[in-house]
């Protein structure tokens, strides 16, 4: 356990965590350059010794291909990163991940719950949480975005966390909530188009509404952008619990299109670039789109453009990718006259912890696609 130093009583701190800014001043720690990552508490504050890092998957995949792979080389840039800004956050992508750990000190103002000892998840991303390393990441190798290590790291008031369950791994409960945001906001949206429409997916199940395509079912129709990765999969589970009608499972290669398949999580399959337009939008077609619902889960840049073609006039894209150009989506859906409403997943919907674990208990074909990321990263 990390012993504080000597100090005077702090009076509170703010609950945003302004006063661990260092730099730039007024403003939030997600937008500061440098972050305070003192071991003392302030009172509403806690410190947890950390133990694994999750980095997203934008993030790892920018690192990777910039150091261009090496163990050594990820290591030190990580490293860099930390010791430079207190914090983990990537500044090609702006983005982090997010940390497993046990807490050593919860300030007795403290709102979050927690107790010294309890075995954690942050569910706040590591681009806003104060972060100190101690042992130069020498336990990983660099071949997975999860990252043994030893340091601490700050909660603020604000901040989120849950106590991981005790009947799932601690690395596929970390991997699990690393993306709980994703199904949970893809449910509601989901819902809410059902509720529209006035169609739920099991209503004239089988029926082959549109005889020039492939049968479908009654209600939305939900494409999944990089339905494999770990947020795709959970967010096909969920859309298909929220009563989507005919779900597309968008994969780049066909060992993931298989592995989607073997996992029952889609109607239809399809190989295609999410960064060619074109062939995205016709790839969704064919497989009986335009969508009314579209979810970006991919990890690459370059796929707004062909999401916007793949949606349905009046349909919604949810944006979950860090990779996403934001400007170039709202752009280029102006520049193609689509009418179509665009999301920004933030992570955190209420309830989204329990969701994602409730999804990995119960969809078994969910759980075998996090288990074989986790075991080829292991």
């Amino acid at each position: 356990m990390i012993q504080d130093p000597p100090r005077t009583e702090r009076g509170p701190g703010s609950a945003l965590g302004l006063h661990r800014v260092l730099e730039p001043a007024g403003v939030l720690p997600q937008a500061a350059w440098r972050l305070d990552a003192d071991p003392a508490i302030w009172p509403d504050e806690v410190r947890v010794a950390v133990d694994r890092l999750n980095l997203d998957a934008a993030s790892y995949r920018q690192l990777r291909e910039s150091t261009g792979g090496s163990a050594a080389a990820m290591r030190g840039a990580v490293l860099d990163i930390v010791a430079g800004r207190g914090k983990m956050q990537n500044p090609v992508t702006g983005s982090g991940g997010m940390l497993t750990g046990r807490v050593d000190e919860a300030g007795p103002a403290s709102p979050l719950g927690l107790a010294a000892g309890d075995r954690i998840a942050t569910l706040v991303s590591l681009s806003l949480t104060p972060l100190a390393l101690t042992d130069g990441l020498a336990r990983w190798d660099g071949q997975s975005e999860q990252v043994p290590c030893a340091g601490h790291a700050i909660l603020f008031g604000r901040s989120i966390a849950a106590v991981l369950p005790a009947d799932l791994p601690p690395a596929l409960a970390l991997a699990v909530l690393d993306v709980c945001g994703a199904p949970a906001l893809t449910e509601r949206v989901v819902r809410a188009e059902v509720a529209r429409s006035g169609l739920a997916g099991s209503d004239l199940a089988g029926s082959d509404l549109d005889s020039a395509g492939p049968a479908r079912q009654a209600g939305p129709v939900v494409a999944i952008l990089g339905a494999g990765g770990k947020s795709g999969s959970l967010s096909a589970a969920a859309a298909r619990r929220a009563g989507a009608g005919t779900i597309i499972g968008v994969v780049p290669a066909e060992a993931e299109a298989a592995a989607v398949r073997r996992a029952g999580l889609a109607d239809q399959v399809v190989i295609a670039d999410a960064r060619d337009p074109v062939a995205l939008a016709g790839a969704v077609r064919s497989a009986g789109g335009p969508a009314a619902v579209t979810v970006v889960c991919v990890d690459v840049p370059g796929c707004e453009g062909g999401t916007v073609l793949a949606t349905a006039p009046g349909g919604t894209v949810i944006f979950f990718s860090m990779a996403t150009s934001f400007s170039a989506a709202a752009l280029g859906a102006e520049g193609v006259a689509a009418d179509v409403t665009m999301l920004i997943g933030n992570g955190y919907v209420p309830g989204h912890a329990e969701l994602a674990l409730d999804l990995i208990r119960s969809e078994p074909g969910v759980r075998a696609l996090f288990e074989a990321r986790l075991t080829e990263a292991g």
